[in-house]
């Protein structure tokens, strides 16, 4: 005789699954995710230039080093003095297997300053620079 079979009289079991509060979970578990991932975003906010380029791929504990239209520099969010942006950088990035910095500059500092800033992070023994740029607008 089948489980769930009404022949006869026989009152079997019913078996199903009620799917209704797993869907719910996961719903509010999307809704938080995506009221949350824009927030994780690190670094300053600096203007940045536009480009044609592909989409940078999720990256773990990115280390984003940004320079904002004064000129002042920032390692994620924490300001650096100019003279220790090498230092702090190569201590950062001691242990670590993958040795890459992204690099955010805010398209109205001078050319002059952001070479100086790639010389020094490049200086710290980073392996691999990136630069972050906003993507283009098409026509």
């Amino acid at each position: 005789m089948e489980v769930g079979s009404r022949n006869n009289g026989d009152r079997g079991t019913m078996s199903q699954i009620n799917v209704t509060p797993l869907v719910d979970v996961m719903l509010v578990l999307l809704v938080i995710f995506m009221v949350t991932a824009p927030m994780m975003q690190q670094g300053m906010q600096v203007n940045l230039p536009k480009a044609e380029t592909k989409a940078m791929s999720a990256q773990e504990e990115a280390v984003v080093v940004s320079v904002d239209r004064s000129g002042k520099v920032f390692i994620n969010s924490t300001e650096v003095a100019a003279g220790d942006l090498k230092t702090k950088l190569a201590a950062m990035v001691a242990n670590r297997a993958k040795k890459e910095v992204f690099l955010k500059a805010d398209r109205d500092v001078p050319y002059g300053d952001v070479v100086r800033t790639m010389a020094e992070i490049k200086g710290a023994g980073i392996e691999r620079l990136g630069m972050v740029t906003e993507p283009a607008q098409r026509k």
